[in-house]
């Protein structure tokens, strides 16, 4: 099967940009030199931050493991290059909110010096044990490299339940003004190609399809050239048609396979996983060449930079020396833009780093980024609906993010939404409808973040009143037990304690003695008078011998 024998479908929508693509492929790709300082952010990926692993004044070699990724959806940071650790501190960070973030600053000491920071390589990978490389990837800190930057290892696990037949491998960068997949793809393809190789491999899909926009055809004649064909070993390299945006991951499967990724779903819910070209040439480099991801390679371009080309970078190299490694402003440079023209956002300064997903600089004059003119009241055209690929109603998600009603925009899919910018691009009305729909995005999350927090609390409320309860319950117990206990203890301890017993014996005897006290005998009511005498002079002598008692007492 040749490539022009391969079936392609169509996505709803799209629209077609001016394209610069030329600007920017003139010259090969150029390795950028040392820059004065390396800032590099503890997260520059989707998921949990990297904790730092060092401090001000460490020594650190040229791929060392800097920053610990500490979940599962992380990525660790390592360093760029050899030198010292300036500080570890907040610092400005690519971010359309001009945001700081906690950044690891390092003074580049000019070695290069490697240690024993690079991975050992793994020759034979694709006879080697699928979670051995599934775990390099890890080790190297690799994300998606095409601006989304999920942490790759995450996408190379998939669920035995869903099993992956085909990888897509993304080479269409749809963007009007980005080339530096075109040109990694023109120079490196038998790299690109073993990466994909790995990844097939660790997916255990039998499967791959190159998709490359037919704008860029030296790219896929490249490709054919290293593959050695258009459709080799289950590799097929197609050409697709120039259409923005065909680069988005469930576009470009729609347009190659004919499946279409369920709303809310995952390539993976129809048996495939996509991947970046750059992102599988990094995959190769860390598996066959033990590197870590600490360089990529970015555009810089736009008609507000001296001399537009692609720079292979060090991660965390200021974007102003970025600038000025391609000769610099021009006196028509009036905005500076990390990405593409559709989805790219304004910086605030050149001084923010190169990151894992900076895939382009756009030094844009007034005529490239012209000021968006007032917003209209919406006419209800519907170019909006039918310019989206994601097959949404941007104009009801609009009315709805306006009125803050942010269940009705659920309803609507607005978690589909790429944000591609077609719909604002074809806006008669020139509404920033995709402003409106990151906002209402932002206030979503924010309001699930704040309903977790009070989940959080009245779970941490209801553990404690019922800690409480149990504690009263076990302590009324507890004083019932010892009731009970007392209770019990009289009769148990008079018998068992004989001097309890001979006291209680006295008190008996003192209560009896009472009780018999002015009671004459009754053996006296008979007698004699010899008797009665006697008895008298008993007592008289008892009487007498008591008063002899009393006074020797006494004396």
């Amino acid at each position: 099967m040749t490539a022009q024998a391969h079936k392609l479908w169509h996505f709803n929508g799209g629209v077609h940009p001016e394209q610069h693509k030329d600007v920017s492929t003139r010259e090969p790709i150029e390795f950028m030199r040392l820059p004065r300082l390396v800032v590099l952010p503890l997260s520059q990926h989707i998921g949990e931050h990297c904790e730092p692993l060092v401090k001000a004044g460490d020594n650190v070699n040229k791929g060392q493991v800097i920053a610990r990724a500490p979940g599962y959806v992380s990525a660790a940071v390592h360093a760029s290059t050899s030198g010292r650790v300036v500080t570890v501190e907040e610092r400005p960070v690519p971010h359309p909110s001009g945001m700081s973030a906690p950044c690891i600053v390092i003074e580049p000491d000019g070695r290069e010096y490697w240690g024993e920071s690079r991975l050992p390589p793994i020759e034979d990978y694709l006879n080697a044990d699928p979670v051995t490389l599934r775990n390099r990837v890890r080790e190297a800190g690799i994300v998606g490299l095409g601006g989304a930057a999920f942490p790759s290892a995450v996408k190379l696990n998939p669920r035995t339940e869903q099993p992956i037949d085909t990888v897509i491998l993304n080479g269409a960068e749809c963007e009007p003004y980005i080339t530096c997949d075109d040109m990694l793809m023109r120079e490196r393809a038998a790299q690109v190609l073993d990466g994909l190789r790995i990844i097939m491999h660790v997916v255990k899909a039998g499967e791959a399809v190159i998709g490359i926009e037919d704008n860029k055809p030296e790219a896929y004649q490249d490709f054919c050239a290293a593959l050695g064909g258009s459709d080799v070993d289950g590799i097929r390299v197609v050409q697709v048609p120039t259409l923005y945006p065909t680069g988005g991951e469930k576009q470009l499967i729609k347009v190659l396979t004919g499946r279409e990724v369920p709303s809310q779903g995952l390539p993976i819910d129809v048996g495939m996983v996509c991947h970046n070209v750059g992102t599988a040439y990094a995959i190769y480099r860390a598996v066959a060449e033990g590197e870590p991801l600490i360089s990529r390679i970015v555009t810089v371009t736009g008609g507000g930079t001296q001399n537009p080309r692609n720079f292979e970078v060090l991660l965390g190299t200021p974007v102003g020396d970025l600038i000025d490694a391609a000769g610099g402003y021009t006196p028509e440079a009036h905005r500076l833009v990390m990405g593409g023209p559709m989805m790219g956002f304004a910086l605030s300064d050149d001084e923010v780093p190169v990151i894992k997903g900076t895939n382009c600089l756009l030094a844009a004059t007034r005529e490239e980024t012209p000021a968006t003119p007032p917003a209209l009241p919406c006419i209800r055209c519907g170019a909006c609906m039918r310019a989206c690929p994601a097959n949404l109603l941007p104009q009801q998600l609009y009315w709805f993010a306006r009125a803050r009603d942010f269940d009705k925009v659920q309803d609507y899919n607005l978690f589909d939404c790429i944000e591609c910018g077609c719909c604002s691009y074809v806006c008669p009305s020139h509404i920033p409808l995709v402003q409106y729909y990151r906002f209402a995005k932002t206030e979503i999350w924010e309001l699930e973040r704040e309903r977790r927090k009070a989940d959080q609390a009245r779970i941490r409320h209801e553990f404690r009143q019922e800690r409480l309860e149990r504690e009263k319950r076990e302590k009324a117990e507890k004083l019932a037990r010892k009731k009970a206990a007392l209770a019990k203890k009289p009769e148990k301890a008079d018998a068992e304690d004989p001097k309890k017993a001979a006291i209680q014996a006295a008190l008996e005897r003192v209560k009896a003695k009472k009780a018999t006290a002015g009671v004459e005998p009754k053996n006296t009511s008979d007698l004699t008078p010899e008797q009665a005498a006697q008895i008298e002079a008993a007592e008289a002598r008892r009487a007498h011998a008591r008063e002899k008692a009393d006074s020797e007492g006494n004396d």
